[in-house]
């Protein structure tokens, strides 16, 4: 039962690599990064493989383990924000920028946290309320109040 479970476990996150390795990079914005967070996480789930129960919740185990490895990640890193050589050059050459700023991801990297990883799990790996609260660990109604919340604050950075 364990080895079907294991081989399950292997399958899912095979299946579901590309799901995984953009969450991590939406949490990090960093390649190399995000393959330290999946690989940890991975990892990690290998790990605890046995404490499995119910075959069904694979995914949004493995899902779980990524999103609290990639906060750990981001509480040990204190939020450096490094700078591209395309950006640096940019801005080197003293050209304005005329347009509002209405980028989606920059909105989404000013979201708190808490906010942010509902908007990123719910609409960005299209998981339902239910396991999104699963993988949180908070309760439905939080969950639902959070993204309500997480929608208002983007459509005011958006205005």
């Amino acid at each position: 039962m364990k080895q079907d479970i294991r081989q399950l476990l292997v399958t899912t996150i095979t299946e579901k690599k590309e799901n995984y390795y953009r969450l991590a990079f939406s949490y990090v914005k960093n390649k190399e990064d995000a393959l330290d967070i999946i690989q940890e996480s991975i990892k990690k789930a290998l790990i605890s493989v046995d404490k499995i129960n119910d075959s069904q919740s694979i995914n949004s185990w493995v899902y779980k383990i990524i999103v609290h490895t990639a906060l750990d990640f981001l509480r040990k890193q204190k939020k450096v924000t490094l700078t591209d050589v395309e950006t640096l050059e940019f801005f080197s050459q003293g050209q304005v920028d005329d347009y509002q700023n209405v980028d989606l991801q920059k909105a989404l990297d000013e979201l708190p946290v808490k906010y942010k990883s509902i908007i990123l799990l719910r609409y960005f790996e299209d998981l339902k309320i239910e396991e999104i609260a699963k993988i949180l660990e908070e309760n439905i109604n939080t969950i639902k109040t959070r993204l309500y919340k997480a929608l208002e604050l983007l459509r005011i950075k958006m205005d």
